[in-house]
């Protein structure tokens, strides 16, 4: 009659923060291709300049690309901030008893 009581999902901080900005990583060429569809909106059909708005349309574009170049090495900075996290966790929790080889054969 009464369902068994579940738990509540929880995910860790650092696991929910690593997912993240992964996810960030992956959305950011769509991000950019938006940004760079932006000059495309300028100029045209009511008024003589061609679309992209000329020398306006490049410093958008190259300052797109200077941010792009920007956020993707704080995302991969964070990343990597997190990784060298983790392992200094993992050596300072070690999963095999001190003394024991983790091969089993006896030798320490």
């Amino acid at each position: 009659m009464s369902e068994p009581r579940r738990s509540p999902l929880y995910l860790a901080r650092a696991s929910y923060r690593r997912r993240r900005l992964i996810d960030a990583q992956r959305l950011l060429p769509i991000f950019l291709f938006l940004l760079y569809l932006v000059p495309l909106l300028w100029g045209g059909a009511g008024s003589d300049e061609p679309v992209g708005g000329g020398v306006r349309g490049y410093v958008h574009i190259f300052t797109v690309w200077i941010g792009a170049i920007a956020v993707a090495g704080l995302i991969a900075r964070a990343l990597m901030r997190d990784d060298a996290h983790d392992s200094d966790t993992a050596q300072e929790n070690p999963t095999e008893p001190a003394g024991k080889s983790p091969f089993g054969d006896g030798s320490s």
